[in-house]
């Protein structure tokens, strides 16, 4: 399946992007994406997700790390969408953050938007700003790193 730059990504196209499944994978829908420059996708929160059951219960709240885990995966979607050629044996893997703040909590029935941008890419590694937002308002934000590896390397 092939899309134009711009044109919003379904699930099953995210499937042949990430290697990540239920319950890991935590991007439903990308909306837009420029490659080698930003992507916005988007997590529907619901009360049926599994980490609910003990974060917190009674007062369900998303771990922050896996807010930063959707913006990563998105982050991963933006890079394969930018390769040259598809990412084949590799996968991308997360390998850093930095000035992450997480601003407000997010909770069943929110849906997240995640954003990332401003790409640099030097052979392998990766960089970009990411931010996921709710009714537009900022849940989160880091500086996001990244390297695309051989997954025998793995």
């Amino acid at each position: 399946m092939t899309t134009t730059p711009g044109a919003p990504i379904a699930i099953t196209e995210i499937f042949d992007l990430l290697p990540h499944r239920y319950p890991f994978l935590l991007v439903d829908r990308v909306l837009e994406y420029d490659p080698g420059v930003s992507i916005t996708a988007l997590k529907n929160v619901t009360i049926n997700e599994p980490f609910f059951q003990g974060h917190f219960p009674g007062v369900p709240v998303m771990p922050g790390m896996l807010i930063l885990e959707a913006l990563a995966q998105a982050g991963g979607i933006l890079v394969s969408k930018s390769l040259d050629g598809p990412l084949g044996d590799r996968i991308f893997m997360f390998t850093g953050v930095e000035k992450a703040k997480f601003r407000r909590p997010v909770t069943p029935g929110d849906q997240l938007v995640l954003r990332c941008f401003d790409l640099k890419r030097r052979m392998t590694l990766c960089k970009m700003r990411a931010q996921a937002s709710v009714d537009g308002k900022v849940v989160a934000e880091a500086d996001l790193s990244a390297a695309v590896v051989d997954k025998g390397a793995v």
